[in-house]
């Protein structure tokens, strides 16, 4: 089996994203612990998300991951958009605590012109501010594309963020295939050696989640460009190999693919029955 979902809103709260992806037919689902682009958050009502975990539970769904939002940067050469990126990341993990044990993904940011180095100790320095011993939420640095300054484009620099980290323990890594692929990590010809890669660098331990997209790009095009499962460069038999392989059993899959609804269902039903 496989745990598969895709982004829902949370618009009518946590109950309702459960069914929602009952519905779907999936048994995992990401959401916006904000809107994407920035903005307040709602508070967190204890009975809607006792609601969930009932559904959670009986429906027997893997890890859920909540994605931070993109204008969120702990690495920006402006000090008030880094200290307001702070802010957001510290509120955004105590609402999580509402709900234990779940995975909040974020990009690791964009460095604005001070170079990698700089993005990685502030990025590690925030980090040390607002993790804390008894947290229950594992925080995922998710692998990037490498445009513009973005910080994350290979595994090196997730490894040089996650070294610099006091709680080690409270990291992990969600792997996006279209960004590693667009970063230039051949998942589609070498997919045992990037593993291994990964593996030698940071440690197939700290592979928590995947985010589960085929690209509009040529691999090493570094552009971020998401696609539809089996209509961009990396393809359905690329997708279908990396999904069944052993390193990425239990793991939560979220698709991030330009669908609507519709669209989902028939992913998700088409990803399940790589395993029926």
């Amino acid at each position: 089996m496989i745990y598969i979902g895709c982004h829902l809103t949370v618009t009518n709260g946590y109950e309702a994203m459960g069914h929602q992806m009952v519905s779907f037919g999936g048994n995992t689902f990401a959401w916006f612990t904000r809107n994407p682009r920035g903005g307040k958050t709602k508070d967190v009502d204890p009975a809607d998300v006792a609601a969930l975990s009932e559904i959670l539970s009986q429906k027997s769904f893997g890890k859920l991951v909540a994605h931070g939002s993109y204008t969120m940067n702990l690495c920006s050469a402006n000090a008030d958009t880094r200290a307001n990126g702070l802010e957001m990341l510290a509120k955004d993990l105590e609402k999580m605590e509402a709900l234990p044990g779940q995975y909040y993904n974020f990009h690791p940011g964009s460095h604005t012109g001070q170079g990698a180095e700089a993005g990685i100790e502030q990025i590690a320095e925030g980090l040390n501010k607002v993790l804390w011993p008894e947290m229950h939420t594992t925080v995922l640095l998710e692998t990037m594309a490498g445009k513009g300054s973005e910080v994350g484009r290979n595994f090196e620099e997730l490894k040089a963020i996650i070294d610099r980290v006091e709680l080690k323990d409270k990291l992990g890594v969600c792997f996006d295939t279209c960004h590693t692929w667009d970063s230039g990590y051949d998942i589609v010809g070498d997919l045992d050696g990037v593993l291994a890669k990964f593996d030698k660098i940071i440690g197939l331990d700290k592979l928590k989640a995947v985010h589960f997209n085929d690209s509009k790009n040529p691999c090493g095009a570094a552009k971020d460009r998401h696609e539809k499962l089996g209509q961009g460069f990396i393809g359905m038999e690329g997708m279908k190999r990396f999904a069944t392989h052993p390193a990425f059993e239990g793991l939560p899959f979220i698709l991030e693919t330009p669908n609507d609804d519709e669209g989902y269902i028939q992913e998700i039903a088409t990803v399940q029955s790589w395993f029926a």
